[in-house]
């Protein structure tokens, strides 16, 4: 039976996204092998950082974490540097980089890859 989650997201320059990881959103690597940052999120959930050319190149949300608290959330983000995005597009339009709908809302930024990395706060 699938259980926890390991997502896998692609990095053009691996130091470049170890040193983002690190420095913007308090995380580092629990292993590392040539190539792989693997970081453990806790739960038996985490998730893997590999080098390769094809970086960059999806536009849909590829992580995303649970929060008890969004706004908080981005506020600490936001004083690390954390650029969030804004929508305006049928479906989904965001007010200060935070979209509201039926029991939830999230917010949406990028990794130093290029990754759309999302947090989202059931309501």
């Amino acid at each position: 039976m699938l259980k926890q989650i390991h997502t896998v997201l692609p990095a053009a320059d691996l130091a470049r996204a170890r040193t983002y990881y690190h420095d913007k959103l308090g995380l580092d690597p629990a292993m590392e092998e040539p190539g792989n940052l693997m970081y453990d999120l806790g739960n038996g959930t985490g998730f893997e950082v590999y080098e390769t050319a094809n970086a960059g190149t999806a536009k849909n949300t590829q992580m995303g974490w649970m929060t008890d608290d969004l706004e908080g959330e981005m506020s600490v983000l936001r004083s690390h540097g954390v650029v969030f995005e804004d929508y305006d597009v049928p479906g989904l339009k965001t007010v200060d980089g935070v979209a509201t709908s039926d029991g939830m809302k999230a917010a949406w930024f990028r990794d130093s890859e290029g990754n759309f990395l999302c947090i989202t706060q059931r309501m």
